[in-house]
């Protein structure tokens, strides 16, 4: 890995949903990292100045203040301009969503993941890249169609839920005298629109999974869910999860460089944002694409 001086100048560009959700830390994370180094502060209001600013940054370390969207909005951008092997990126995680940041590695509070900026060292890391130059930089997840609990009701029947009212006026079928209460309660009750069965992420019922040209799953065979994670460098674990019947089924498990996923419109989760409907994408890893700061190991 490769060590910094202090005495880098840095370009530290503040993610607007940042300085809103957290000033203070913000505040702090600029207060360490302009005592530790030279730097220029950047406020972009949006992705276009955001955008820029990274293209205008010169022979200064980009350093984002922001959360996983702030991260991954860097990485796409430096990807875009072909920089990123040449760049090493820094991020200190403020805002609402930081998981993607924190599994890897970077430290959580502004205090540690500004030092970790100052006194850190790069790591190369794999990324995952689509066709159309989507990049993905942690794991990516198509989810199953609806969830169990949704799409079942009691004995796997669709469930259903009957209108306010009807059970009374069932009651009264067959009895002559309850006839006018019958028309009485039909004008009363206030019949409760009809609406879709909200259904949970969407996803696929059936795909083609394909991993280095080899076939894991086709369209033959329902799925669950299919996950796509970091392995050993440049290689990507596979996990797909056919449709259980009864016992649930074991996981089919596959690794390698590229894989392809196929067949029915689906939707998949990629870091923190979700994607889609597609009817296929290739993901093909390239090994130690980008840089990211982070703390001396050991």
């Amino acid at each position: 890995m490769a060590t910094f001086a202090t005495s880098d100048q840095l370009l530290v560009v503040i993610d607007p949903v940042a300085r809103h959700t957290d000033g203070e830390s913000v505040r702090i994370a600029k207060d360490v990292l302009s005592a530790g180094a030279a730097t220029k502060v950047c406020l972009p209001e949006g992705p276009e100045e955001f955008a820029r600013a990274l293209a205008r940054r010169g022979s200064r370390r980009p350093v984002v203040v922001g959360d996983d969207r702030a991260l991954l909005r860097a990485v796409s951008v430096l990807h875009r301009q072909r920089e990123l092997a040449e760049c090493a990126l820094s991020v200190v995680p403020v805002g609402g969503v930081m998981s993607l940041a924190r599994s890897l590695g970077v430290p959580a509070g502004p205090v540690a993941a500004a030092r970790a900026v100052l006194d850190g060292a790069e790591r190369r890391l794999d990324l995952l890249v689509d066709e159309s130059d989507g990049v993905v930089l942690g794991a990516l997840r198509i989810p199953p169609l609806f969830p169990r609990e949704e799409r079942d009701g009691p004995g796997g029947s669709p469930a259903r839920t009957a209108p306010a009212g009807a059970t009374a006026l069932a009651d009264g079928a067959g009895r002559p005298w309850l006839r006018t209460c019958q028309s009485l309660v039909r004008t009363l009750v206030t019949r409760p629109p009809r609406t879709t069965a909200v259904a949970g992420p969407p996803g696929p019922s059936r795909l083609r999974v394909e991993v280095d040209g080899v076939t894991v799953v086709d369209l033959d065979q329902p799925v669950e869910a299919v996950s796509v994670a970091p392995g050993e460098p440049g290689i990507a674990e596979v996990e797909v999860r056919p449709l259980s019947v009864g016992a649930e089924a074991s996981p089919l498990l596959a690794e390698g460089r590229t894989v392809t996923v196929s067949g029915t419109d689906f939707r998949y989760r990629a870091d923190a944002l979700v994607s889609g409907p597609v009817r296929s994408r290739t993901w093909t890893v390239r090994e130690g694409a980008w840089g990211l700061t982070l703390p001396v190991r050991g």
